[in-house]
């Protein structure tokens, strides 16, 4: 019995040195981080100017204080361009950093594109009443029926078709007389003069076989048979029946759609496409490719949908495509020759164009630029960066609030809604309370936890007795709420200034 307690007793002697052994091993490696490192001491990674002894999270951000570790600096080594920004590998991850090279562009790009079908002009027939008249006679030819050269649309009556009808009657008797015992010669003129009033018949609307038919019988009647001038579809109809017409109104819109035109909708950066060039068209209706050539035709500006007008002719087979259906039209371009980045690398602000470039490891600067063109997913740029640059294609916004906001505001105004999203992002969504002040000094400090806060950093604020009074977080502000007093004393008279100073953004 007396050996079990032994026994029992060194077995808990030795896991209660175990345990012990493990704690001051695990308190050694928490302070120094890594074996053989030593640490110095905790900086936030959203203000490095704010330092600890001892590992936490940061008051202002809510993220997890990082050690320095000795024979490291919390400050890059190489001096920074103003509005440069130093990030350390973790923090671009975080804020999802991606980076691509500046190169010159070259080759051809395909370009996507939409257009209409419409009818080919030389291919369509506007038919026109000649006089005046009522509608004896309607076939059923609505929009979209298929129609026939010569075939009779309507019956038309007019007292000018009497009459015309009597001029070509008594002027082919004439002729009929005329034609004996003449020569050859002489019966050719004849002819000739037979066709011009045959001529006046048709322009009228008459067809063929109701002229032959009045040329053979020599009767006159008072009606007229309208017809089909060619092949087509009928796109419209202006007339209905027993309807009366005046001289000049349109009582037919017919086309030929055998071959049809696509006018696509380009732009001026889109590129040059040469007459002749073979362009793919998809018919999502039809759910087929076809291909369309480019026609001569000099491109039209349109005010509406501020593009140029392509046009493109296409065969037409079994009258498929239609007039303003819509198509997917499809081309490769050459892109011009230049210095090109991936378009989300630029910052567009309105006034200027940005760009951010990684000049050193983890060091990433602003640069102005020219944009020359815009060409898919990529741009031209014409200066401010050169080949081989890497520049911020991700998190480039992220980038550029910090920036403003370490700059005091010197890359450019920045307003209060994107100052609210970017503290709002970097603050882990928590709500900004108060206003931004627009006038303060060059360097203050939080009253709570003496934390050393620039002009462009601060986003609480508390008067009391006459004096403003800033604060890393919003809780180091409750903190002041609660006791203004402990924290308001002479100590911290640097971190106040006189409330008319401090001038507040109106929401």
């Amino acid at each position: 019995m007396r050996r079990t307690a032994v026994i029992v007793a060194a077995v808990s002697g030795l896991l209660l040195f175990s345990f012990v052994a493990g704690r001051l091993t695990g308190r050694h490696r928490g302070e120094s981080g890594t074996p053989g490192r030593r640490v110095l001491y905790y900086v936030d990674p959203m203000h490095p100017a704010y330092r600890s002894d001892k590992p936490g999270i940061a008051p202002d951000c809510g993220m997890a204080l990082e050690p320095v570790y000795e024979g490291e600096s919390n400050s890059p080594q190489i001096p920074l361009q103003a509005g440069a920004v130093a990030l350390s590998l973790e923090r671009q991850q975080l804020i999802g950093i991606r980076v691509a090279t500046a190169s010159k562009s070259a080759g051809v790009r395909m370009v996507r594109t939409t257009g209409r079908v419409a009818p080919d002009d030389s291919r369509l027939y506007k038919i026109q009443a000649g006089f005046e008249g009522w509608v004896e006679l309607l076939n059923p030819n609505p929009a979209g029926t298929l129609v026939k050269k010569e075939q009779v649309l309507a019956t038309l009556y007019s007292p000018e078709i009497r009459a015309a009808q009597n001029t070509y009657i008594g002027f082919m008797a004439s002729i009929e007389r005329l034609r004996q015992g003449m020569a050859e010669g002489d019966q050719k003129a004849i002819e000739d003069s037979s066709r011009i009033n045959e001529e006046q018949l048709r322009l009228l609307g008459m067809g063929v076989a109701q002229i032959k038919q009045i040329a053979t019988s020599h009767r006159v009647t008072s009606s007229l048979d309208l017809v089909a001038p060619g092949d087509g579809i009928v796109l419209s109809r202006g007339i209905s029946a027993h309807q009366r017409f005046e001289k000049g109104l349109e009582l037919y819109r017919i086309a030929d759609l055998s071959r049809v035109w696509i006018v696509a909708d380009v732009h001026s950066d889109d590129g040059e496409l040469r007459p002749g060039t073979r362009v793919k068209v998809y018919v999502r209706e039809l759910g087929k490719t076809i291909e369309a050539t480019v026609t001569t035709a000099t491109p039209l500006f349109d005010e509406a949908s501020r593009t140029l007008k392509l046009r493109l002719e296409a065969d037409n087979p079994g009258n498929l495509l239609r007039p303003d259906m819509l198509v997917n039209v499809e081309f490769t371009a050459p892109i011009p020759s230049g210095l090109s980045i991936p378009a989300e690398a630029v910052l567009d602000s309105g006034l200027r164009k940005i760009v951010y470039v990684e000049t050193n490891e983890g060091v990433f600067e602003p640069r102005s630029v020219d944009v020359s063109g815009i060409y898919g997913d990529r741009v031209n740029v014409a200066s401010g960066i050169k080949e081989g640059d890497r520049v911020v294609v991700s998190g480039n916004f992220l980038l550029d609030s910090e920036s403003r906001m370490r700059s005091g505001g010197q890359s450019g105004p920045v307003s209060k809604p994107a100052m609210d999203a970017a503290m709002k992002s970097m603050t882990n969504g928590a709500p900004i309370s108060g206003a931004h002040p627009a006038v303060l000094p060059a360097e203050i400090r939080d009253p709570v936890c003496g934390m050393a806060l620039k002009s462009s950093e601060v986003a609480f604020q508390q008067t009391y007795e006459g004096k403003t009074f800033s604060f890393c977080s919003d809780s180091c502000r409750q903190k002041f709420s609660a006791d203004p007093k402990k924290y308001a004393g002479d100590k911290t008279a640097s971190a106040a200034m006189p409330a008319n100073q401090a001038v507040h953004a109106h929401d």
